[in-house]
């Protein structure tokens, strides 16, 4: 991939909105619907000036029924358009599971190869601010649990618009994780000569003693706390994964290799996440590499509290992350 000029900053808001706009102008298969994406131009702002620009047959308001709207945008890909489905949370998707697990994920396999699913599911995914446990889960490990989906989950305005574009594009249902907290955070976005790839993660930062892996609004921690151990001497490699199925493996592989050392950092509950997955690949293919057993820093085992205090103590924080990696280095 070359990096041509023409350098902006983009807020993640507006990079997903820059996506999903350049690609629903390029293909007239592209629309969007959800709850009040349309006249509320998004409950995020995300789809601001859409219908404006599209018209309500491709900016679509539903009513507040996952499970009907959902279906009608698996229907919709099964006859060759390509839907953006957006929750207004993720913890809402519950409601649709069986339109994207049972249909959406498996129906190309039942179908001998026959009918594909091309459509997006995307919304905010993980705690936000003082909305407790019904609003506030991480669905990161459980839909990376199951064949048939891809399951993204970006970091910084660059990689939310590019994957999104690349997702939108694909013939396969995607699982696109958003963070509410990143929605409003700047970042640079560069013009490339290629689309983004659905199987690649990005390394935010190099480094030679540690590797460590998160995704979202965990890289932010990650690197935040890389910036603290470099005034010990520990200089910290740090992955971002991005896309959680299919992950990228030989990047993670590689950069164990070169660091021999492994963390993993995720917003999810500890049993049967997305670090366990990493953890148990590393161990199979690159046992000899490691220099100390791997780490995992993942959300506390309890359903999200409301009060403020007892949020902060429920998700990863820099401190943590930082003790996981001197306890790697022999440290802690």
């Amino acid at each position: 991939m070359t990096v041509l000029q023409g350098t902006t900053t983009l807020t993640v808001r507006k990079a997903l909105y820059e996506a999903m706009a350049e690609s629903m102008r390029a293909d007239p298969r592209v629309f969007l619907m959800g709850e009040e994406v349309a006249q509320y131009q998004g409950a995020y702002k995300i789809s601001q000036g859409m219908l404006e620009e599209f018209g309500p047959k491709r900016v679509i308001d539903t009513p507040i029924s996952e499970y009907g709207f959902a279906g009608i945008g698996v229907g919709a890909a099964f006859h060759g358009l390509y839907p953006i489905v957006e929750f207004m949370s993720f913890n809402f998707a519950m409601q649709a599971i069986d339109h994207i697990i049972n249909s959406a994920a498996k129906t190309l396999y039942m179908s001998g190869g026959t009918i594909t699913c091309p459509i997006v599911f995307r919304g905010p995914n993980g705690a936000a601010a003082r909305v407790a446990a019904q609003h506030s889960q991480c669905y990161a490990s459980w839909f990376a649990h199951c064949p048939g989906l891809r399951v993204v989950a970006p970091y910084d305005a660059h990689s939310a618009k590019g994957l999104l574009k690349a997702a939108i594009a694909d013939p396969n249902p995607v699982i696109f994780l958003e963070n509410e907290m990143l929605y409003g955070k700047s970042f640079p976005v560069y013009e490339t000569d290629q689309p983004m790839s659905l199987d690649k993660a990005i390394i935010q930062r190099q480094g030679r003693d540690v590797t460590v892996v998160a995704f979202s609004l965990m890289v932010e921690v990650a690197l935040q706390a890389a910036e603290v151990l470099d005034e010990e001497g520990i200089d910290v490699e740090v992955v971002d994964l991005c896309i959680l199925r299919p992950w990228d493996q030989e990047t993670i592989l590689k950069s164990v290799h070169k660091t021999h050392r492994l963390v993993t950092l995720e917003e999810g509950w500890p049993v049967c996440g997305i670090g366990s997955e990493i953890i148990a690949h590393v161990t199979d293919h690159r046992f000899d590499d490691l220099d100390a057993p791997p780490v995992r820093v993942t959300g506390l085992d309890v359903p999200m509290s409301y009060a403020a205090n007892h949020e902060r103590m429920s998700v990863p924080c820099v401190q943590q992350v930082v003790q996981a990696i001197r306890s790697v280095m022999g440290r802690g």
